[in-house]
């Protein structure tokens, strides 16, 4: 099979596609689901056992699979990554990077169990704001939904965050 990059009729984006029957291979974002996941004034982060950047904190999130919802894949990984188990609270923040091809969203959610590394996980911690390692992040957008969380503490009803106007040069 060969493909070659082609505008399809009716499209106005360049596409691979396929030049014996004309298939379009579609490449489009793909969706991270995670939580800013909280107990007693602390939050949970993840020292990564994968690359990209192991070594650094995260907060628990991932990939979705196909078949489930975003708040289940938000669960999922949390349990993956900690061991958590958690209650969802609401809908934190929507991130769109296209740098990499990413939706990132995140939800708030309360931590119900002490967690523990997962096998994508070299640590867990839970963490005071101030003894937050923020110079040892592993991503722009855990230090944005981190930022949001403390923007929301204490609130129960808030619109959903995007992309701070600062991350234009991160996102494209």
């Amino acid at each position: 099979m060969s493909f070659s990059m082609q505008t399809p009729p009716g499209d106005n984006r360049a596409r691979r596609v396929c030049d014996s029957c004309g298939f379009i291979d579609y490449v489009n974002p793909r969706i991270v689901a995670g939580v800013v996941a909280h107990r007693h004034g602390q939050i949970l982060l993840c020292k990564r056992a994968i690359e990209p950047r192991m070594g650094f904190w995260t907060l628990p999130a991932g990939f979705m699979e196909l078949g489930e919802s975003v708040e289940e894949g938000a669960c999922r990984e949390a349990r993956e990554e900690a061991r958590a188990e958690l209650e969802i609270e609401g809908l934190l923040a929507v991130y769109s990077i296209p740098r990499i091809g990413q939706v990132q969203i995140f939800f708030r959610a309360r931590l119900i169990n002490d967690p523990s590394p997962g096998p994508e996980s070299l640590d867990v911690g839970l963490f005071g704001w101030d003894a937050i390692p923020w110079r040892e992040l592993a991503f722009p957008s855990v230090k944005w939904a981190l930022g949001h969380y403390r923007e929301t503490e204490g609130r129960t009803s808030f619109a959903p965050f995007g992309n701070p106007p600062a991350s234009d040069a991160l996102t494209r």
